[in-house]
């Protein structure tokens, strides 16, 4: 790990937030004409791996914009949550999406789904009436406002951004998802001018898929002109954290490969003269860990004589247990939910060395509502168990180690989704006309804030109160709704046994009321230790 200005601004976030100037206390944006948004998106990319070496083009970015040291995804820290939550401004307890892997039955009542997998999102819509993502999302409000938009990704998830099936027709709005597209009539002339979607490259990592989307987006997607909005979903450093590490060479150069893309884009702009009329946001959507400690969860259960699974072949009987893994969390959905079996289970993960965090539906002793962290949708489990992790440096350098729920002899190297303060804590960087420049924002901002922040600056104000995030109004350079109030507060829960304590602690930030974890653990003390 190199130094870096950026790991210095996240140690000064909480004290240093005072110093930035109010933001312009104003009713309505007032968005010039012509201006446009594009966000680009670096899967898994933590904020400490920002640098002048790494990535001269974020860097650079960075320097001529904002820097926000205290970003933050929404929990579960993992893909698909945060890629909804950056299309509509909701937390997932509205959008529905609280993880990557979830078990809903009216899609399928015996195996755990994949939530971007299209399938299941065309059979979630036809079971919900067309809300599978309950929340509207970015390109949706812009094209019903008569606004072109595009998105591309290298990975499905660019497919939860703007599902919706369509026409080709002059001026349609594209969606490019892991080298498919909406309409399919789009896919043709990008295999015409880079040939097919790339394979998974021998040494496993995906610079290659994200080098054809990037072309594809600059090269056919785009065509004659840029959109008001573009969504650009780059699959690194992501892939190869998983497999390598944080802090590896092959991550390493996955970062600079995504860097590249950006250069890319930004280097597009400038030859169409647009460069001074575009806003350029580059995200992350979770942090990341390193594997140091692997669980079967389900197996630990049902070795307790729990009656467990990972599916529920003839449906889920009642008082049995599907337990879902997410990596670095784990869902666990109780048959009927039966009270007793979600009292006894709570009981059980408090006194394992694994546990970090337990949430449960209803309110038992040493656990939190699942509200406290905006997971509380209609279809949630019984319980939500986010595992133990440590400070501690992997062999690379990189601070972050946790517990992962996977086969023991699963593969994975980094992974995410946990209350870690490396999952929880992301990178966001934004330059342009409608942004301040040369700063640090040291306020606490999250990946809900994405979407109420683009609307504001294309002069939708209307569409941005109506999320739950917040206009980033302190990094804008036009007028914004200001900033009322900061907190930060330290929730804790225990529970006390004949053999000892159960402790577990959520650190939360607040601004103008919109929530940030920042991280969150729990440990067993035994009596008399």
């Amino acid at each position: 790990m190199r130094t870096s200005p950026v790991r210095l601004a996240l140690a000064l976030a909480l004290g240093l937030w005072r110093c930035l100037p109010p933001a312009a206390r104003a009713a309505d944006p007032a968005a010039p004409p012509g201006h446009r948004v594009v966000v680009v998106v670096f899967d898994g990319m933590r904020p400490d791996f920002v640098s002048e070496e790494t990535t001269p083009n974020l860097w650079r970015l960075a320097s001529e914009g904002v820097f926000f040291a205290h970003h933050h995804p929404v929990y579960l820290s993992a893909t698909e949550v945060n890629g909804t939550a950056i299309a509509t401004g909701a937390y997932p307890s509205r959008s529905t999406i609280i993880a990557n892997v979830d078990f809903r039955p009216r899609i399928d009542p015996q195996l755990p789904v994949a939530i971007e997998a299209p399938a299941n999102i065309r059979r979630g819509d036809e079971v919900s009436g067309g809300r599978y993502i309950a929340a509207p999302t970015v390109a949706e409000i812009l094209r019903g406002r008569g606004m072109r938009t595009v998105v591309a990704g290298s990975k499905q998830v660019a497919l939860l951004h703007d599902r919706a099936l369509r026409a080709n027709a002059p001026g349609v709005s594209p969606v490019l998802y892991e080298g498919a597209a909406l309409p399919q009539e789009a896919e043709a002339p990008m295999a015409g001018l880079l040939g097919g979607f790339p394979p998974i490259a021998e040494d496993q990592d995906k610079v290659a898929r994200d080098a054809w989307t990037t072309g594809a987006l600059l090269g056919t997607l785009w065509g004659e002109s840029v959109p008001p909005y573009t969504l650009l979903w780059l699959a690194e450093p992501d892939f190869s954290q998983h497999a390598t590490g944080p802090g590896s060479e092959q991550s390493l150069r996955a970062i600079r490969s995504s860097d590249d893309n950006l250069g890319r884009v930004l280097a597009e702009l400038d030859r169409r003269g647009l460069r001074a009329t575009t806003d350029v946001f580059v995200v992350s959507d979770h942090g990341f860990s390193t594997v140091a400690w692997k669980v079967d969860v389900a197996a630990e259960l049902s070795t307790a004589g729990f009656q467990t699974g990972r599916v529920a072949l003839g449906g889920l009987k009642p008082g049995a247990v599907v337990v879902v893994g997410n990596g670095g969390s784990s869902l666990l959905y109780v048959g009927g939910h039966d009270p007793e079996v979600c009292r006894r289970l709570a009981a059980y993960l408090q006194v394992q060395d694994w546990a970090g965090v337990v949430f449960s539906r209803e309110p038992l002793e040493g656990t939190f509502p699942l509200s406290e962290a905006h997971i509380d949708s209609l279809e949630a489990p019984d319980l939500v168990l986010s595992l133990r992790w440590s400070h501690a440096r992997s062999q690379t350098g990189a601070p972050g180690l946790q517990t992962s729920d996977m086969a023991p002899r699963a593969k994975k190297a980094g992974n995410h989704a946990s209350l870690s303060r490396y999952d929880m804590h992301n990178t966001l960087v934004a330059a342009g006309p409608d942004l301040r420049r040369g700063i640090v924002d040291t306020l606490p901002s999250g990946n809900t804030d994405i979407a109420p922040t683009v609307m504001w600056i294309l002069g939708l104000g209307d569409e941005a109160a109506r999320m739950d995030g917040r206009v980033l109004g302190e990094a804008l350079a036009v007028a914004a709704p200001p900033l009322r109030s900061y907190e930060a507060r330290r929730l804790e829960a225990h529970r006390d046994t004949a053999g000892g304590t159960w402790r577990q602690y959520l650190e939360v930030s607040e601004v103008n009321g919109v929530r940030y974890l920042d991280e969150g653990n729990g440990e067993f003390a035994p009596r008399g230790k």
